[in-house]
């Protein structure tokens, strides 16, 4: 096991397997996603208070559960480069950061346009919608830290700090409408007792879920590739692979 965790620290063997793994994430992902879009717009039944204007539920509810998992993710991240030193740790925090900044953009978005007709305005300072929109504040404050220092290893250091002290926010995210009186409703998903979403509803909303973590997959591939080529770019490894 330790071997393999040290192989995959290795920048020239984690470059290889994230190219053979991106297509994995990359194709599956486009099936589910193109498969719950079908399903929740066309198949899915109409709700009895919201009509048809829940559907965006299938965009919303997938794209702020992907902003708290991808903050965890960049937060392990970043926390496993500070203590153990990983420079290929650092990198998977940066790559996934605007990822992470862009789920979050879509997801307040979302809301927004749901909220308009639901509650009569595009923005209210509610509990959860504050707190997710400290989430997009979080994302970007540590993109910005990471590009004002010059030195490589610092802009690790102080991002990693940021992200590890922030992930504080992301339970708060969660339990906001269990913690204050909000207009957001309470979870009608992940909770003990059973959803409180029809099954028809609810197949492809697990779905639509499913697509976007492939989808997240993928992407990190993807991103992670290119923040290896940019530190390593003077490597001898990459001009042999070249």
């Amino acid at each position: 096991m330790w071997l393999w965790i040290h192989k995959f620290g290795s920048p020239p063997h984690a470059y290889r397997l994230l190219g053979k793994l991106a297509p994995w994430f990359g194709w599956p992902a486009l099936g589910l996603i193109l498969l719950a879009t079908w399903w929740g717009l066309v198949k899915a039944p109409a709700d009895y208070q919201q009509g048809d204007a829940f559907r965006i539920l299938y965009v919303h509810a997938p794209s702020a559960w992907m902003s708290m998992f991808t903050y965890v993710v960049m937060a392990v991240a970043a926390g496993i480069g500070l203590i153990w030193r990983i420079k290929l740790a650092h990198a998977a925090a940066a790559a996934a950061a605007p990822i992470g900044a862009a789920f979050t953009f879509l997801a307040l978005v979302t809301g927004s346009i749901w909220g308009k007709p639901m509650w009569g305005t595009w923005w209210v300072w509610d509990a959860r919608l504050t707190s997710e929109l400290l989430l997009l504040f979080l994302y970007l404050g540590y993109m910005a830290l990471r590009a004002s220092f010059d030195d490589p290893q610092r802009a690790d250091r102080a991002s990693a700090v940021l992200a590890i002290v922030g992930v504080i926010n992301v339970p708060i995210i969660h339990y906001s409408v269990v913690w204050w009186s909000t207009l957001h409703q309470a979870a009608s998903v992940t909770k003990l007792d059973k959803p409180s979403i029809a099954l028809p509803m609810l197949i492809p909303l697990f779905i639509m879920i499913a697509g976007f973590q492939l989808y997240f997959g993928w992407l990190i591939c993807r991103r992670l590739r290119a923040e290896i080529l940019r530190r390593e770019r003077n490597a001898s490894w990459l001009k042999e692979a070249n």
